[in-house]
């Protein structure tokens, strides 16, 4: 997979104050660490974090760190304003050759569900997924296929399968779906609304405790 080029400047961990300063000035505040590697807190020009965050794909980082050298990496962690979704804090995890990495990686459908030919409504539950590979194996993204799903079909983290990628994420999470359109019931759940119905009391008298 090609690297992309992040320049980033070390910084001294500072005040409130001087976060707030340096993101007016158009700079993410973000740490660089790993397992092998002391926390080197960082900070780079918004602009140039923005490709590697706003996308569908996972990206190789060749971070070059001014006055400390370049070090391969992989975005591990980013922290949104909640008002603006700007980027306001990130993490980069330092790469180690023969050393397994964690990460999460986007989901990416592709094919025309039948169940969605058929009147069904298509859900996108999950877009990333996290993995566990080497960094030669990791990929830009998972792609599932999803032309067989039929109405009350589903496709879960559990059943995804890669070569030499390891899933992690929970084996029930619900990547994509084929819902029944609304007000309408699949079959399955039409015989569990028979199962569990309630017959009406009609005309229930007292009982012991009220007489």
């Amino acid at each position: 997979m090609e690297k992309v080029v992040l320049k980033a400047n070390e910084r001294k961990i500072g005040t409130k104050g001087d976060l707030t300063e340096l993101r007016k000035n158009g700079r993410v505040p973000g740490v660089f660490y790993g397992r092998h590697d002391k926390p080197i807190s960082v900070d780079v020009t918004e602009k140039a974090l923005k490709p590697l965050v706003f996308t569908s794909q996972a990206h190789l980082i060749s971070l070059e760190l001014e006055g400390a050298g370049v070090h391969d990496c992989v975005m591990k962690d980013i922290q949104f304003d909640p008002l603006t979704d700007r980027v306001v804090h990130f993490d980069l995890y330092a790469l180690t050759v023969g050393e397994k990495i964690q990460l999460q990686v986007p989901v990416q459908i592709r094919g025309a569900a039948v169940g969605v030919k058929d009147g069904g409504m298509l859900q996108h539950l999950l877009y990333k997924v996290e993995i566990e590979c080497f960094p030669k194996d990791m990929p830009r993204y998972l792609d599932v296929d999803i032309t067989n799903l039929n109405i009350g079909d589903a496709i879960h983290a559990g059943s995804l399968s890669f070569e030499n990628i390891t899933i992690l994420s929970p084996e029930d999470a619900v990547i994509v779906s084929v819902v029944a359109p609304k007000g309408e019931k699949t079959a399955d759940e039409g015989e569990e609304d028979d199962e569990t119905a309630q017959p009406v009391v009609i005309g229930k008298g007292k009982s012991e405790e009220e007489e």
